[in-house]
């Protein structure tokens, strides 16, 4: 059994994370699944691909007027004319991102997708974790990426997301080749010399900081594109809106509607607009949102969250659990929610209660094995090649929570692994 010094002393030389070493629990082995949830993770990223075809083409339907103009103007609140234009009519107009990395919980009832990242960290905590174990999931990050990039590529990071340099410069280690070069450069320095397809790593919600995005990729193409409609989370509410279902089946097969709709919790679009005095919200069955903010603790088992284009929007900052806060404390988040439609409108889903794993760790100061029971997020990585056509599953990360914690997301006492 590998032990934690072993682990430690396999860490790349420059780190993982800015600063500080693993801010986690490490695992003497992976997450094991039972088979079905295996073949569904491993089958999940065309079923991904093809949602985030549909979001593009229903954004630029409602943008031309054959569909409800509300659509795209939600979806564009808050962004400056000029980004809005990029993602519409300029260079970007049939492209897509190409890394998908859901955030999936292991519910009861399989998995329940909370959030769609076009721009994941994690990609090189992953790989490393893979290469600690014999037996994991997916293809592996190093061959799937050679494969997404071809001709090499050049990951343009932001000081903003600087805590994820170490590991996206250990990344391009394992990657790069002589002939597939894979480098890290400043999105704030000087332009690059390298000649090599630039990569974002960095979110648009930060371009004020960024003067590269108006400044070079307006002209010459990046992947994930400048698309800002696609990194918001308002998709998975609007993929239950009930006036739009005809038009997802225009969109989507119905399996891949059914699926969707299988694993993305039941959501709403939190807009303060009134509604008529004989109308209610569905499955909430009140008048308005302020009902919805005066709810008993039995009744908020809500998650209300920031949709995107904010600093709030990655992470758990700008995620409020509604059973888990005070009645005063949940009745201030839906106002701000309401308040702040017009600029970073907010979205509600169901919460989703999820299963109890027992799961090995090394203790932190010991070394010594020992077992938590917690709450999974599981975090897979789909690359999709240039032409769109291909999407292999890279490899899957897998958080493990404290059970006493309702917000699953990486932090101190909880257990990194990657999944067998």
């Amino acid at each position: 059994m590998r032990t934690l010094e072993s682990f430690k002393s396999s860490l790349p030389a420059q780190g993982l994370f800015r600063g500080e070493e693993l801010p986690f629990l490490l695992s003497p082995e992976p997450l094991r699944l039972e088979e079905k949830l295996t073949r569904q993770l491993e089958g999940l990223g065309r079923t991904l691909l093809a949602f985030q075809q549909a979001c593009d083409r229903l954004y630029k339907r409602s943008r031309k007027g054959t569909i409800p103009a509300w659509i795209s103007e939600t979806l564009d609140a808050g962004k400056p004319d000029w980004l809005v234009g990029a993602q519409y009519d300029g260079l970007y107009k049939t492209a897509l991102p190409r890394v998908i990395r859901p955030d999936l919980l292991l519910a009861e009832h399989g998995f329940s997708m909370t959030e769609l990242d076009s721009v994941p960290g994690g990609m090189g905590l992953t790989t490393w974790l893979a290469s600690q174990y014999e037996d994991t999931l997916g293809e592996g990050m190093v061959h799937a990426l050679r494969r997404f990039a071809p001709e090499g590529l050049e990951v343009q990071i932001s000081e903003e997301s600087a805590d994820y340099r170490s590991e996206m410069e250990y990344l391009c280690e394992q990657v790069g080749t002589e002939s597939q070069p894979w480098l890290c450069h400043s999105v704030e320095a000087d332009r690059s010399e390298s000649g090599l397809p630039p990569y974002r790593f960095f979110e648009l919600f930060d371009w004020e900081n960024v003067p590269a995005l108006q400044e070079r990729y307006l002209e010459n193409e990046i992947t994930p594109p400048v698309k800002p409609h696609l990194e918001e989370k308002l998709w998975l509410a609007l993929l239950h809106t009930p006036s739009l279902a005809g038009y997802w089946a225009e969109e989507l097969r119905e399996k891949q509607v059914s699926r969707l709709k299988s694993i993305v919790p039941y959501g709403w679009v939190v807009d303060p607009t009134e509604l008529p005095p004989h109308a209610a919200l569905p499955r909430l069955d009140v008048h308005s949102w302020q009902q919805v903010g005066r709810f008993s603790q039995k009744e908020r088992e809500l998650v209300l969250k920031v949709s995107g284009f904010s600093e709030l929007a990655w992470g758990s900052r700008g995620v409020t659990i509604g059973h888990d806060e005070s009645a005063q404390e949940w009745e201030q988040a839906m106002s701000h929610a309401l308040q702040s439609f017009e600029q970073s409108p907010y979205i509600m889903q169901e919460f989703t209660d999820t299963q109890i794993v027992e799961h090995p760790y090394f203790d932190p100061e010991t070394g010594a094995v020992k077992v938590m029971k917690g709450r999974v997020r599981l975090c897979p990585y789909y690359l999709v090649t240039p032409d769109y056509k291909q999407v292999t599953l890279g490899g899957v990360l897998a958080t493990i929570n404290p059970a006493d914690k309702k917000k699953i997301h990486g932090m101190r006492d909880a257990v990194l692994t990657v999944v067998a």
